[in-house]
């Protein structure tokens, strides 16, 4: 046998596992699905009158690039103008220039590519929190129940000052306070690939 044979068919088994890996590698990830009927995404301020809302339209994935929990990568996309508190004049002031402005900036997110467990449930999710088109550093930090069930909940807690943000006005007759706590509850199920590895 030639070495130049010899080295043509090391170069195609070189080829060959170059193009399967991919897909190798995402079969051994685990996909999950999340069921927004039975999911929420709400927020709460401390006010003089109640001030408590949720928002009727979102969008969000969780993927990872391998059974380790830390490779976690999360997207939370919120249509701003569902706000929703049961006021149309406090929705109609939420979705104001003052506070959300919707019509500038539609969109309120939240994107994380690191998940660090901080207990057997709990973890703390670092990432990017942007709103009114302003984006800056912000935690969510959530339990998960569930485990190597395959399908199971994560119910998250994010805080921030509203006046980082530009939100620095506030509204008739209502004292509200700065700080400003957005609560996620997710459902969802693993789709395919193996379970994930939590730390013990």
């Amino acid at each position: 046998m030639s070495e130049s044979f010899t080295l043509s068919r090391v170069r195609l088994a070189v080829i060959c596992l170059l193009a399967f890996a991919p897909s190798l590698s995402q079969a051994q990830a685990p996909v999950f699905s999340i069921s927004q009927p039975d999911s929420s995404v709400k927020f709460y301020v401390k006010a003089s009158v109640s001030l408590v809302g949720t928002f009727e339209k979102w969008d969000s994935t969780l993927t990872f690039t391998s059974t380790d929990v830390s490779t976690g990568v999360l997207d939370i996309k919120i249509q701003a103008d569902s706000v929703s508190t049961g006021s149309g004049m406090k929705d109609g002031k939420l979705k104001s220039k003052e506070f959300f402005d919707v019509k500038e900036d539609p969109l309120i997110t939240f994107h994380s590519d690191k998940v660090v467990q901080t207990g057997p449930t709990t973890f703390d999710l670092p990432g990017t929190f942007t709103i009114r088109g302003v984006s800056k550093p912000e935690t969510l930090s959530f339990t998960v129940t569930g485990e190597g069930t395959g399908s199971g909940e994560i119910k998250g807690t994010m805080a921030f000052d509203r006046k980082d943000y530009g939100m620095t006005h506030g509204i008739p007759f209502v004292t509200i306070a700065d700080r400003i706590e957005v609560t996620v509850d997710l459902k969802g199920k693993r789709t395919s690939g193996p379970a994930l590895v939590f730390k013990q």
